[in-house]
């Protein structure tokens, strides 16, 4: 397994597994905890998995958490998906960048996106199955979520939005986002 600094967004990371593939299928390790530790993440710290099934077109985002934020590794483990990653830590070197990805069950790569980072992601293929793994408990209280389609944030989905939920559709833009948490997401204590 590799792992790859990506430079749109300090501290995240792409991390690419080596699959071996014959007639039966595939297989490939999806978490090392020898090189999480490599790029100085706590393998630990990640204490709740979870998976997401779309079909094509569906969009979900783009989310962060307030508070201490929300560490995590994002895979997508079966189909396609266009994965996105907006930095809103105005500390960061890379404060509003934005960096777009192509997840897939095919290379099983999995993202790491910093806390305070939003984060959302659009279903290519019939089926796209979405894991996550992130390092704080869920609290719904702390859910915040901006506008998928803000021109602000100028994200090129690749697809027409066939299925939003209410929450992501009803979502404020990046400005009101920004406002409501004083300015900037709170950023994760080291």
């Amino acid at each position: 397994m590799k792992a790859t600094e990506v430079p749109a967004v300090a501290g995240a990371h792409l991390f690419e597994p080596t699959p071996h593939a014959d007639e039966r299928g595939f297989f490939c390790r999806t978490f090392d905890a020898d090189v999480i530790r490599s790029v100085g993440l706590d393998p630990h710290a990640f204490i709740q998995d979870s998976v997401s099934r779309s079909v094509r077109g569906v969009l979900r985002g783009m989310h962060l958490r307030s508070g201490a934020g929300e560490a995590k590794l994002v895979r997508c483990s079966y189909g396609r998906i266009f994965d996105v990653v907006v930095d809103l830590r105005p500390d960061s070197p890379t404060y509003r960048n934005r960096a777009f990805f192509e997840l897939s069950g095919e290379t099983q790569q999995t993202l790491y996106i910093p806390a305070g980072c939003a984060h959302g992601f659009q279903a290519l293929t019939d089926t796209a199955d979405t894991s996550y793994r992130i390092d704080r408990p869920h609290d719904p209280a702390e859910d915040v979520t901006i506008a998928f389609d803000d021109p602000e944030l100028d994200i090129p989905w690749p697809l027409p939005a066939t299925s939003v939920s209410d929450r992501d559709r009803k979502a404020p833009g990046l400005a009101e986002v920004l406002r409501r948490l004083g300015g900037h997401p709170q950023q994760k204590e080291s």
